[in-house]
């Protein structure tokens, strides 16, 4: 399988180590840790380098939870995503790297496509929150990965960002991410909102922002998109499964 880590972050922490299911830790976690059904979760370590615990990856994507490791999970990401995924992985891990306090209520989520291990595509919604951190230092993290039957992917990538300093977290992440066909959550909002015909100011009031708050997530769009109107964009944004 060709490797497909395209973070220089992301491609130095990654490593093929798999978890020990028969260690302690794996299970305190799996006592600690729910699943569901059409769900699968991993906690990673970067101070040990590895996987401490994957569970639901065989009815997930077909792989023994034995079997998962960081890398091989990155590289199941289909071609269409896999390079918006990683960039995005990478750009989070940069922001947490420049952040001490709270970390732990930092996620970011993102919707895409696995591979099965038959051959087949998975849509798939992911996210990926700091799940221990010691002195400003993110420790571990864990991943919870579902796939979602009303689920519909389109040509645009959507991802959201959250955490106590989100507006600087989703700021940076479309700082570097406006290369790909990409939506976050904010814009989606906004975006809604002007699909059901309201004006940029009463949407500014609905979400208690500036108007030009509301401008800087719609006009941006046009470009990335390729329109030139408002009717335009909202159809473009029904079209490839932004808005249903």
């Amino acid at each position: 399988m060709k490797e497909k880590v395209t973070g220089k972050i992301s491609k130095s922490l990654i490593t093929v180590t798999t978890p020990s299911l028969d260690s302690e830790a794996y299970e305190a976690f799996k006592k600690a840790i729910k699943t569901y059904e059409n769900q699968a979760v991993y906690i990673y370590s970067f101070k040990e380098d590895k996987m401490l615990y994957a569970s639901g990856y065989y009815d997930l994507l077909g792989y023994k939870d034995e079997d998962m490791n960081m890398l091989l999970l990155i590289n199941l990401t289909s071609n269409k995503y896999s390079e918006f995924s990683n960039e995005l992985n990478d750009k989070a891990l940069l922001f947490l790297s420049k952040t001490t306090d709270d970390l732990e209520k930092y996620s970011f989520t993102m919707e895409f496509e696995k591979i099965h291990k038959n051959g087949s595509h998975i849509p798939v919604f992911t996210r990926v929150s700091v799940f221990k951190s010691n002195n400003g230092i993110v420790e571990q993290i864990i991943g919870v990965s579902e796939t979602i039957d009303s689920l519909r992917l389109g040509n645009v990538m959507q991802y959201a960002a959250y955490g106590p300093d989100i507006a600087n977290f989703e700021a940076e992440l479309n700082k570097y991410l406006f290369n790909h066909f990409a939506i976050s959550r904010k814009e989606k909002e906004a975006l809604q909102l002007v699909s059901e015909g309201f004006c940029f100011k009463e949407i500014a009031d609905k979400l208690n922002v500036s108007n030009s708050a509301i401008e800087k997530r719609i006009i941006p769009m046009y470009k990335r998109f390729n329109v030139n109107s408002l009717t335009h964009l909202v159809g473009f944004a029904y079209r490839n499964n932004i808005l249903m």
